[in-house]
C-alpha cells in the first residue's frame, strides 16, 4: 500500500509540475515528419518558449540527402528540463537560402494529361439521334486518363482511339475528386462517319489567374498560388503548362458572402515567361525562362519554416495597386498541422489601404507571399467567405518541398 501511495503521490507531482511548466504537448506531438527547419529557427524557439518552460529542442543533421544539396535529412529531439527525452521528429535540415520574393498576378495555361469532360452529347447515329451513358457513369469535370488500359494524354488521343476502334465497348478509367474509377460504356456509330463516338463534350486545357509566391535565385525554379487548379475538385494533371504576364484591368472587391476578385487579362499566344511543371494541392511550380516584369532584385527574403510563424504582426506582397506593395496582417492562428493543408495560418488584414482596394482578400490573390520578421512563411490560399477581411495561408515549407 505505502509503495501504490507513493507512485500516486509521484504521479501527482509530475502532473504538477507539467502544468506549472506549461510544457505544449499539443504543439509538439502534432508537428509531422518530414517539415522543413534550420538550425536557427530552432535555436530561436527555444530562446522564445515556444514549446513551454524547461523545454529545449536540438537539432542532428544526417548524411543523408533530400532533394538537392542544399537540403539534407536531420531530426529534432525535444527534451524537458534538456534531459528527459519527450519526441523526436523527423525534418528537412535547411541552409538559411534566400528567394525573390513575389506577389505580382501570373495567367498560368494547362494542357491536361487526360481529358476533361464538360457535358454530353447526343449522337446522330443510323438509328437516329442516341443519347450515350454518360449521366449515369459520368459527371461534369471527370478528368479521363486511360481508355481500355492505355493512356489517355490529349483530346486528339482520345478521339483517334474511339473513331479507329473496331469493338463498341470502351472501359474508361477517369478521376473524379482525385480518386481513380472505372465505368463501361458502349459507344454510338456515327451516321455520316461510321465511326464510334462516346458522345462526351471533352476539353483538354485549362487557364488560370493566380499570384506568384517566390522565385529561388539560382535555378529560377518558381511556386505560386498555394493550392491547386482545379476543375469540379480534380487536381489537374500537368502535361504541358505556361506561365504568363498578366494584367490586371479592374477589381470586384469582396463582400460578405461575396469573395470579389481580381478581372486580368493575358492570351496564350503571348510570349510565355516560363514552364509550368506540376499542379499540387501546394500550389503549381516550374521554372521560369523570363523573369523581366515578375520579380524585383531588390526584394528577396529567407524562407522560414513552421517554427517561424507565430500569431501577431505580418505582411503580405501584392502589387494590385500597380506597384509592388507591403500590406499589413494579423496572424491570428499558426496550425500545428500533422499532415499538409492550404489552411496553415488563419489571418486578418489591418491595412486600411488594401481594404479600401479589394475590401481584403479576393480571388487572384491566392499565392500572395507572407512574410513574418523578415521571412516568407506562407502564401494566401483562401478568403473566408462571411468576412473577406479574413484569409487563410499555407506554410511556405509546404510548398518548397513539394516543388520537386
Amino acid at each position: 500500500m505505502k509503495r501504490r501511495a507513493l507512485w500516486v503521490s509521484m504521479l501527482c507531482v509530475t502532473i504538477i509540475i507539467l502544468l506549472f511548466v506549461n510544457v505544449r504537448f499539443s504543439e509538439i506531438y502534432s508537428l509531422p515528419d518530414g517539415f522543413l527547419a534550420t538550425r536557427e529557427e530552432v535555436e530561436a524557439s527555444n530562446q522564445n518558449g515556444l514549446f513551454g518552460n524547461f523545454i529545449s529542442a536540438s537539432m542532428e543533421q544526417t548524411s543523408q540527402s533530400v532533394s538537392t544539396d542544399k537540403t539534407t535529412e536531420g531530426y529534432i529531439t525535444f527534451k524537458l528540463f534538456g534531459f528527459i527525452p519527450i519526441r523526436k521528429v523527423v525534418v528537412v535540415c535547411a541552409e538559411e537560402e534566400e528567394v525573390f520574393v513575389g506577389g505580382v498576378p501570373i495567367g498560368i495555361s494547362i494542357s491536361a494529361k487526360g481529358a476533361i469532360v464538360i457535358n454530353e452529347k447526343m449522337v446522330d447515329s443510323v438509328d437516329g439521334l442516341v443519347e450515350t451513358e454518360k449521366s449515369e457513369k459520368f459527371k461534369e469535370g471527370d478528368i479521363i486518363v486511360k481508355i481500355n488500359n492505355i493512356d489517355v494524354k490529349s483530346l486528339d488521343e482520345l478521339s483517334e482511339y474511339v473513331e479507329e476502334s473496331d469493338d463498341e465497348l470502351f472501359e474508361i478509367s477517369f478521376l473524379r475528386k482525385n480518386k481513380l474509377r472505372t465505368a463501361k460504356i458502349r459507344g454510338v456509330k456515327d451516321k455520316t462517319t461510321g465511326k464510334y463516338k462516346l458522345g462526351l463534350w471533352v476539353k483538354d486545357d485549362v487557364s488560370g489567374i493566380g499570384t506568384l509566391t517566390y522565385v529561388n535565385k539560382q535555378t529560377q525554379k518558381f511556386g505560386a498560388l498555394g493550392h491547386a487548379i482545379t476543375e469540379c475538385e480534380n487536381c489537374i494533371p500537368v502535361g504541358e503548362g505556361s506561365v504568363h504576364l498578366c494584367k490586371l484591368i479592374g477589381i470586384e472587391k469582396g463582400e460578405i458572402n461575396d469573395p470579389g476578385q481580381l478581372r486580368c487579362m493575358f492570351s496564350k499566344g503571348d510570349k510565355t515567361k516560363g514552364e509550368l511543371e506540376k499542379n499540387t494541392r501546394y500550389g503549381v511550380f516550374g521554372k521560369l525562362t523570363d523573369c523581366e516584369n515578375l520579380i524585383d532584385e531588390n526584394l528577396s527574403s529567407k524562407i522560414g519554416g513552421r517554427l517561424s510563424v507565430s500569431p501577431g504582426k505580418a505582411s503580405i506582397i501584392s502589387s494590385i495597386s500597380g506597384i509592388r506593395e507591403e500590406y499589413e496582417i494579423e496572424i491570428i492562428k499558426a496550425s500545428y498541422q500533422s499532415k499538409a493543408d492550404d489552411k496553415s495560418i488563419v489571418f486578418r488584414v489591418k491595412d486600411k489601404r488594401l481594404i479600401e482596394l479589394t475590401g481584403g482578400i479576393v480571388q487572384g490573390m491566392s499565392g500572395s507571399p507572407i512574410l513574418q520578421n523578415g521571412k516568407l512563411v506562407g502564401a494566401v490560399t483562401h478568403v473566408f467567405t462571411a468576412d473577406p477581411t479574413k484569409g487563410y495561408g499555407i506554410y511556405s515549407d509546404w510548398m518548397v518541398l513539394n516543388e520537386n
